[in-house]
């Protein structure tokens, strides 16, 4: 008969982790180049912040407005 340990280590749900991530904010930093033949057709380059709105503003963080970027804010 198999005996089941259970650890002490203490279990953290993803609620908690994305809690603790938005107190404390993460920064995500990455590159992709899309090439056919030797020939770099695509560069992106994303740089990303994960934080709450209260941590960005403690951290004097800029928020930019949510329009699309190269679209007119105005009407349709």
């Amino acid at each position: 008969m198999a005996t089941h340990l259970v650890s002490n280590q203490e279990r953290i749900s993803l609620c908690e982790t994305l809690d603790r991530v938005l107190n404390k904010g993460a920064v995500v930093a990455g590159e992709i180049v899309i090439s056919v033949a030797d020939i770099d057709l695509i560069y992106l380059g994303l740089q990303l912040t994960l934080t709450s709105v209260e941590t960005a503003n403690e951290i004097k963080l800029t928020l930019r407005p949510r329009h699309p970027a190269g679209l007119p804010q105005g009407g349709a």
